[in-house]
C-alpha cells in the first residue's frame, strides 16, 4: 500500500522594513586616469563601478567587507521615515 504524500506550503514570514547603518570597506589596486584622482565624486563612482563589474586586467580587488546595523527609525531623516511607513503601509510589506 502506498502512502499519499502531501506537499506542504511553506509559508515565509514577510519582509520586514527598518533604517540601518551601512558600512562598506573595499580595498583594490585599480588602473585609472591621474586626472580622475582629483574629483571625489567622479572617483567614487568609478570605483564602484569598476568594483562592481569584477576583476580584469584593470581591477586586483584586495579585501571587501560590508556591514549593516538597525538604527532607530528616529535617527533617520523624516524624508526616511516616510519611505519606511509607505513601505511599511505597502501590499505584503510589515
Amino acid at each position: 500500500m502506498g502512502r499519499k504524500s502531501s506537499s506542504l506550503k511553506h509559508q515565509s514570514a514577510p519582509p520586514t522594513v527598518g533604517v540601518y547603518d551601512c558600512e562598506i570597506h573595499l580595498k583594490f589596486r585599480l588602473v585609472e586616469d591621474e586626472a580622475l584622482l582629483s574629483d571625489r565624486e567622479r572617483l567614487l563612482e568609478r570605483l564602484l563601478e569598476a568594483f562592481a563589474c569584477g576583476p580584469d586586467e584593470y581591477l586586483e580587488p584586495i579585501s571587501a567587507e560590508a556591514h549593516a546595523e538597525e538604527v532607530s527609525e528616529t535617527d533617520a531623516s523624516a524624508g526616511m521615515r516616510r519611505q519606511v511607513i509607505r513601505l511599511r503601509n505597502s501590499k505584503g510589506v510589515q
